[in-house]
């Protein structure tokens, strides 16, 4: 079986000649776009008091607001993901980022709530893809033994950018005004976007970035196929949206945990919300770091690695629930997030290598989909209904259930990828011209 997985591996990494500098800059510029995305995306959480005041909304209004971009986002993530594996991963990026910044220049100078909704809708129909893509890209300059660090670093920058966006677009706007601070959060956007084609050259990328159709017809395979041909991507794909669906709970439920429970003004519970949510996004780094690392020479333990954080996470609440509220129960509840992601860079680098190098960022759109399907989405609603049925703190102690769910739908999946691994390296060796190797 070790023979599989070295061959499993030559096939991709004989590929990556990029030098170790200049993916180090891809991946920077990459992330840089990330964290602006999110910034874009989240500024406006954090001047609601002042758009509610000055253009008298409704608190449907506002969450409208907030909404569409999620909307644009499930809605187009897939098909954009598509286009852009086709038409060119670098110049979708570039043409994203430029839209999505734009846009949120819209959003500052908008005179009124239609024009904010408009403008909301293109900051989510620009980003609706990015992240995937996005990380296509980084995947495409580096080795593959790096991919859960890679994805799980990648990734977190959603975290760090989404805390950034409420921070900084609260301060700016207290002291000059809300529509600066969506004026600042676009020129940020505009500046990188304007930076990325420099240094990013679509012809240095490496995974047969030309194109879905130029690698279908090298590999004489539809690599489409690849995104649902084995049990442990689809398995993949479901478990990391179970467990989201811990971490979107736990995002949009903690600042009203600590109000209600800690009876902590929102100020303060929003700060420390901040620095539990900025944990999980370090934890989201630390557990790809030690998933490449424990699974250098046995890809199969990601999957292990995945079950463990799903028990964990469970655990870690499910004791933090039992503690009266304080010091104790807190540090339970950060343990937590530092393992409630834990998930995505295992199960990325499962996706990333069971699919072909052409489709990764329709690949890992489909991952976000199911990620906002099955966690993000649905985990604040159904928590927030759990609440209203029995407490806030009750809800808390049921939710841990969805992670032991996640953690069998990983086992299921952990069952056939030796198989799965065995059927790539046989249908890659039998797409592989007479006389050549891999």
């Amino acid at each position: 079986m070790n023979v599989h997985h070295a061959l499993a591996d030559n096939i991709e990494t004989s590929t990556v000649s990029v030098p170790r500098l200049y993916a180090w800059c891809v991946f920077a510029l990459s992330f840089g776009l990330l964290i602006s995305d999110y910034m874009s995306r989240q500024v406006l959480n954090a001047i609601f008091p002042l758009l509610k005041s000055e253009w008298t909304l409704s608190d449907s209004q506002l969450g409208l607001l907030s909404g569409i971009v999620a909307l644009m986002v499930g809605l187009l993530a897939v098909p954009l993901s598509i286009l852009a594996d086709r038409w060119g991963r670098v110049r979708s990026l570039v043409l994203m980022a430029a839209l999505w910044s734009l846009a949120t220049l819209g959003c500052g100078l908008a005179q009124n709530y239609q024009h904010m909704l408009l403008a909301r809708s293109l900051v989510g129909i620009g980003e609706a893809a990015y992240a995937s893509v996005g990380v296509a890209v980084v995947l495409s300059v580096f080795p593959k033994q790096m991919r859960a660090t890679l994805i799980s670093t990648f990734m977190a920058g959603g975290m760090f950018g989404s805390v950034l966006g409420m921070a900084l677009g609260g301060i700016i706007a207290q002291y000059l005004g809300w529509r600066t601070a969506f004026i600042i959060m676009a020129i940020f956007g505009m500046t990188l976007a304007i930076i990325y084609p420099l240094v990013v050259k679509e012809a240095r990328l490496g995974n047969c970035d030309k194109g879905a159709g130029q690698c279908a017809e090298a590999s004489g395979k539809n690599p489409l196929r690849s995104l649902f041909a084995s049990r442990s991507v689809i398995s993949a794909y479901i478990g990391s949206g179970l467990q989201m669906f811990i971490a979107g709970s736990l995002i949009a439920w903690l600042p009203s945990y600590l109000n209600r429970y800690y009876h902590m003004g929102t100020d303060r519970a929003g700060m420390i919300s901040a620095i539990l949510i900025l944990a999980g996004g370090a934890g989201m780094i630390l557990c790809g770091v030690l998933s490449d690392r424990l699974c250098r020479k046995a890809p199969e333990r990601k999957i292990s690695l995945a079950i463990a954080y799903c028990l964990i996470t469970s655990l870690l609440l499910s004791v933090a629930m039992l503690l009266t509220p304080g010091v104790a129960q807190l540090a339970c509840i950060a343990l937590a997030m530092l393992v409630v992601t834990g998930t995505f860079g295992p199960a990325g680098a499962v996706i990333a290598n069971l699919t072909h190098p052409s489709v990764h960022g329709t690949a890992f759109a489909i991952l976000a989909l199911a990620n906002n399907l099955l966690g993000q989405g649905p985990g604040p609603y159904v928590t927030g209904l759990l609440a209203d049925a029995f407490g806030l703190d009750r809800a808390f102690q049921l939710i841990p259930l969805v992670s032991i769910a996640a953690a069998l739908v990983f086992c299921y999946g952990k069952r056939h990828y030796h198989r799965d691994i065995q059927r790539l390296v046989t249908t890659v060796a039998g797409a592989t011209p007479a006389g050549r190797t891999s």
